[in-house]
């Protein structure tokens, strides 16, 4: 078993209903715009699609651990993943670079602790670091976007942290695209299916990186540009080449399956499309198989 893979079969993961993170219209419609969503989510279907889509991951052979309502966090704290990175040694508390969301990695820590999770640390200031920034390519391997909401400094507390537990850890330099206000992670254009097969938006990906995942042996699914806005390139691996992605990108979905993948979708208009969260951000695995040959 390990925490430092992103394709491995998911036994435990963290995440957050909808109920809890949107708490109700009031506090949607107070907090929405400021937070950059592209509109107001509707919260009843918000509801259904989140527990919809939990029910799909419970199926699936996922043991959920469910954050709770907090304090000092708003709409953002459905997308779990950014507060957090996981290592075998247990969790790396982030510091956000979207200053709205600066409660969230101390709300996730009580949580966290109180489900027996250590914590390894935390980013300090100067150093901003979002868990949608970090990807493992394998279990020594971690790749690390540098942009908005992850700098230098961010990036070297990380590295730090991790110690020996990787072999290498890749900066990613990431493109201005829509500017700092926008929500741009390294894994709104890169989700690792397998340890060789993997869902890219290449127009935004650095030449260096992707000519990097051709030298491991990785098969490139690509994202058409159409579909990218749809978070085409938002694909979360549940197991090697069994994933789960929004609803609504019909290419991508077909070639994942000439890829040989097995694909589950859910409804994400709500939940995902208008707060620019897939489902890897939704999900937080803290515990996967481990992959022969990662």
């Amino acid at each position: 078993m390990t925490a430092q893979s992103e394709v491995g079969n998911i036994t435990r993961l963290v995440a957050k209903q909808a109920r809890d993170a949107f708490q109700g219209p009031e506090a949607i419609a107070a907090e929405w715009q400021a937070l950059n969503f592209t509109a107001a989510p509707d919260f009843a279907r918000a509801v259904d699609q989140s527990e919809s889509f939990l029910e799909l991951l419970r199926n699936s052979g996922c043991e959920i651990a469910m954050l709770p309502k907090a304090q000092g966090v708003g709409l953002d704290s459905i997308y779990v993943r950014d507060a957090a990175v996981v290592c075998d040694r247990g969790v790396i508390l982030c510091n956000m670079g979207k200053p709205l969301r600066a409660g969230e990695p101390a709300a996730q820590e009580a949580a966290l602790r109180a489900l027996g999770c250590a914590i390894v640390g935390s980013i300090q200031p100067p150093g901003r670091l979002e868990g949608g920034d970090v990807a493992w390519l394998d279990d020594r391997t971690i790749a690390v976007g540098r942009g908005y909401r992850t700098n230098d400094a961010g990036i070297a507390q990380l590295r730090s942290f991790l110690g020996d537990d990787i072999d290498e850890l890749l900066t990613v330099p990431l493109p201005h695209w829509r500017g700092a206000g926008d929500v741009f992670h390294l894994m709104s254009i890169i989700s690792p299916v397998d340890r060789d097969l993997a869902v890219v938006y290449s127009p935004l990906m650095p030449v260096p990186f992707r000519e990097r995942l051709l030298e491991r042996g990785m098969m490139l699914i690509e994202v058409p540009d159409h579909e990218f806005d749809s978070m085409g390139a938002n694909v979360l691996a549940i197991a090697p080449r069994r994933c789960v992605m929004v609803a609504g990108n019909p290419i991508t979905r077909a070639r994942l399956e000439s890829a040989g993948a097995r694909v589950l979708e859910y409804e994400g208009s709500e939940i995902s499309l208008k707060g620019g969260g897939g489902p890897t951000c939704l999900t937080r695995p803290l515990v996967r198989a481990n992959v022969t040959g990662s």
